[in-house]
Order: structure tokens, then C-alpha cells, then sequence
């Protein structure tokens, strides 16, 4: 298949441009610029960006990833995926081990058939402190056996770990997922400066929703957030629903750090639905007017973003619009190590949006099919 557009977004493009992209089966074989080589199959009318990847989301479409039945998990990717993400990355949340490694399991059997792209362990090795929306009963240390056992689990479907560096056995195991080719992530955390340099020292590469459920930044105590934002070592995810960030904030630090600022969404099953009471893991949930908090509380327990939603945010604060589907894009992939996702570029996945002169998808292909 030969399509074309008038405005296509190369990797490295600064804007888009005419050009065109080929596909056979569900590679990209050949793009470029400027006129096809021979007539198109299709002439494509919007902007054409790679399929989002999306590598931290509990769930969407009324459905959570935090389950034992596959059929739930598809339905929650179902619903990323009609607003353009071809590439998601499934989040649990703290749970018993027994729970976590029947839920692991499931997901991974997702991962293995190419559904999934891997499987995020955010909890239970968070800090009691800044736990958000995980019970606190079963927060743990992580040492290196516990963590080791629920990676097996995973049959390496596990790509990403979210854990609080000051808890006991935490640089062992941050070193041990290093080993394994998985990412540590420091968030839900009360970590010092210090303590967040060593944990990047012993192989930590990303802020797991940076300002979020971690020790705030403070003139005589930066804490977690200058320790991960000043380190080109580590990729920052950020939430742009404009709730737990201030977009003003995001577009900074997207100007900042041009290559390391990944946009995530946090989704929960509310994602992609409609407001009402759901469940995030053990913990009840009230959504109203697009805010998840747990029941009776103000505490923020995940999001209802979807990821194309968080690009359109980030343009309406300034973030140029090829910058901001980078984050969405080129940039998770290469935070996780996926790679064939989130570029335009020969031998990647055949895997685009048609975005319309609003951002909003008019059209999603994954895979060299259209969804």
C-alpha cells in the first residue's frame, strides 16, 4: 500500500511535510518526501503522525489492565486504540503477590502474542508516604527475591518497574532489572537528592510521573524532582490532562529537556468512558467531571486522559506540534526499548494516525491494517 499526504511527520521533522509513506504486509518499506514515486493507493487528507505508544495505563473503556481475564485487558486496549495508540504498555497496581503474579501471568500471555507491548509493575515498592491510589497495607520492600519472583512470572513481558529507592533492598533490585533489561522507574517516593543520584547511579532511567507522589521540590531539599529532571540518564514522564500538572509546568519542562519528556496518561477504566464509580485495583474510585480520586477523598487515583488528548493539551500550552508527538511517540519507545514503534521510518511497524486540523484521530492504522 502507497499513501500520501500533504502533511506527514518525519522522525526528526521540525513540522510536517508533503510526502509519503509505503507498506507491505505490517512493515513500512519506504517513506519520503515530496511527490510518490508512482500514484498512490491512497492520498491521505490530514496530518499523518506514528501510532501513539502509551507505556503507563491501568485501563479505558469502562475496563481495567489490573485483572486475570485477557478479554478485559483487550477491551481496555480497544479503547487506546480507536484514538490512536498502537503501542500500549499495561500498568498493575500494588496487590498481594499472590494477586500480582496470577495478574502478570495473564498479561503476559498478551505480551507474547504482540497485543501488548509489556507489562508496568507500578507497586507494591512504593513509598507509605506518597502511596496515592495503592492500598498501604501492601506496600513492601522491594528485595531482590520478591522482585525477582514476579519478573519470572512475567516470562520477560515485565519492561518497567516503578519503585521508591530509600526502601530497603531497592538498590539491589534496581540493579537486578538493569541486569534483566528492565526499566526502573523512581516515583511514589519520600527519596532524598542523594539517595535518587545513587539510584540512577545503580541503573534507574526513568521518573515515574515526575512532580506526582513524590517529595516535592524545595530550595534546601530538591528531592526526587531536580535529581531526575537535571540527569540526562532519565526519561520523565509527565501527565498533560492539565489535573495533576500545570500545562505551564509541562511545556517548561518540555523545553527544557526537549528528548527526555515522555507523556503518559495514567488512564484508569474511566479513560475513555463516561464519570461514575469504578475500582483501581483494591481501591474504590468516584469519577466526576473527568477526575478520578479515591472514594470519599481528595486524592488523585490515576487519570482519565488518553493519549491524544494529552498531545492536543500540550499543543494549546505551547509545545510545538512536532515536539509533542515525540513524547507521545519516538520517545516512549525509546524509554521502554521498543523498537520498531513511534517513527514514520522504514522497518518500523506500519502503525499511523490521520489526525484532523483539530489533533483528533481521524484515522487509526495498526499494523498495515486500519483499525
Amino acid at each position: 500500500m502507497l499513501l500520501s499526504a500533504d502533511r506527514v511527520l518525519f522522525p526528526d521533522s521540525d513540522a510536517p511535510v508533503a510526502g509519503w509513506v509505503e507498506t507491505a504486509g505490517d512493515r513500512i518499506v519506504a517513506t519520503g518526501t515530496g511527490a510518490a514515486p508512482r500514484a498512490a493507493d491512497e492520498h491521505l487528507t490530514g496530518i499523518v503522525v506514528p501510532g501513539y505508544v502509551d507505556v503507563h495505563s491501568h485501563g479505558g473503556g469502562g475496563a481495567s489492565f489490573v485483572t486475570e481475564d485477557p478479554d478485559v485487558a483487550r477491551r481496555a486496549l480497544a479503547a487506546h486504540r480507536r484514538l490512536g495508540v498502537t503501542t500500549m504498555v499495561a500498568s498493575l497496581v500494588t496487590g498481594t503477590t499472590a494477586d500480582l503474579t496470577r495478574q502478570v501471568a495473564c498479561l503476559a500471555g498478551l505480551v507474547e502474542s504482540g497485543e501488548l507491548a509489556g507489562i508496568h509493575l507500578e507497586g507494591p515498592w512504593l513509598a507509605l508516604e506518597y502511596k496515592g491510589a495503592h492500598p498501604p497495607l501492601l506496600l513492601a520492600d522491594p528485595l531482590p527475591d520478591a522482585v525477582a519472583e514476579l519478573l519470572d512470572a512475567g516470562r520477560g513481558a515485565v519492561r518497567m518497574v516503578t519503585i521508591a529507592p530509600e526502601r530497603t533492598g531497592a538498590m539491589e533490585s534496581i540493579r537486578l532489572m538493569a541486569s534483566r533489561g528492565v526499566v526502573a522507574a523512581i516515583g511514589h517516593t519520600d527519596a532524598d537528592y542523594d539517595t535518587c543520584r545513587a539510584a540512577v547511579d545503580a541503573g534507574a532511567t526513568g521518573a515515574t510521573h515526575l512532580f506526582n507522589a513524590m517529595a516535592p521540590l524545595r530550595h534546601r531539599e530538591p528531592g526526587p524532582v531536580l535529581a531526575l529532571w537535571e540527569d540526562p540518564r532519565v526519561y520523565l514522564e509527565l501527565i498533560m490532562d492539565g489535573v495533576h500538572v500545570r500545562p505551564e509546568l509541562v511545556a517548561f519542562v518540555a523545553a527544557t529537556e526537549p528528548d527526555r519528556v515522555v507523556f503518559v496518561t495514567d488512564a484508569m477504566a474511566a479513560a475513555a468512558s463516561s464519570d461514575g464509580d469504578y475500582v483501581l485495583g483494591e481501591l474504590p474510585v468516584e469519577v466526576r467531571e473527568g477526575v478520578a480520586r479515591i472514594a470519599g477523598t481528595d486524592t488523585i487515583a490515576g487519570s482519565t486522559l488518553t493519549l491524544d488528548r494529552a498531545v492536543r493539551n500540550a499543543v494549546a500550552a505551547g509545545v510545538p506540534l512536532a515536539r509533542a508527538v515525540r513524547s507521545a511517540t519516538a520517545l516512549p519507545a525509546d524509554y521502554l526499548s521498543l523498537p520498531d514503534v513511534g517513527r514514520l521510518a522504514a522497518g518500523h511497524r506500519a502503525d499511523l494516525v490521520v489526525l484532523d486540523d483539530a489533533l483528533v484521530a481521524s484515522r487509526v492504522m495498526h499494523a498495515g491494517a486500519w483499525v
